[in-house]
């Protein structure tokens, strides 16, 4: 349902997730919208320096040959990951929304910006209440570092309409799916989310219950709108 929702900035973070070149230059690898999806980013970015809320990026890089890459993980015949290979300058975060003066950029080679123990012990450190987070693709990565990121007690900012997938349809029913789930955090869009960094309260998404969302192929995008 909707509430009434305002956030603490100095207990907030904010996390950019795999903002790579592959999603806009790679036909094997787009993500809908992307070009949109780093203009809203990069108003969040701003907002959130602005306001003295730290800033962490990470970024899907597989080398394999330091064995960076899993069991079943998709190669190339020439031996480089079919996707984010450490040698391909696609891999690289976009620049015009990559880590500025000290902010950490966080390299990983699993879905979970969390999985590793670096980011949960750097924003505890910090007495970080709510992590705000964006980025790609909607239904891995991004579902996989908000699980994570709600099992180590962080409550979740989760912004819709800057995270991203293959399709619309894709991107839409990740996001109720997490939403359904999204225990102690909230969805918001960007615009919401730069007024809570600011200090505003927002009316914005909460779940209560258990699996409130019974979407349909006919009624996902309504659903997902009315978030």
């Amino acid at each position: 349902m909707r509430t009434n929702l305002a956030i603490d900035p100095a207990r907030s973070a904010a996390l950019f997730v795999d903002l790579q070149e592959e999603h806009r230059k790679d036909c094997r690898y787009l993500v809908e919208g992307f070009d949109d999806l780093v203009l809203r980013v990069r108003r969040l970015q701003a907002a959130a320096r602005a306001a003295g809320m730290p800033v962490f990026h990470s970024a899907y890089v597989v080398d394999p040959g330091n064995g960076g890459a899993s069991p079943f993980h998709p190669m190339l015949e020439d031996g480089r990951s079919a996707f984010s290979d450490v040698g391909d300058p696609l891999s690289a975060i976009c620049a015009e929304v990559g880590p500025a003066a000290d902010e950490v950029l966080l390299i990983k080679t699993t879905a979970s910006s969390l999985a590793e123990a670096k980011l949960p012990a750097m924003l505890k450190a910090r007495d970080v209440e709510w992590l705000l987070i964006a980025g790609v693709w909607t239904e891995a990565c991004i579902a996989a570092t908000v699980k994570d990121a709600i099992g180590h007690g962080f409550r979740v900012l989760l912004v819709k309409d800057a995270c991203g997938s293959g399709t619309a349809a894709m991107h839409q029913t990740a996001i109720l799916n997490i939403a359904n789930r999204l225990y102690g955090g909230a969805i918001t869009d960007t615009d919401g989310a730069c007024r809570l960094i600011n200090g505003e309260a927002v009316e914005a998404w909460r779940v209560q219950g258990s699996v409130p969302l019974r979407f349909t192929y006919d009624n996902a995008a309504s659903l997902f709108a009315e978030l």
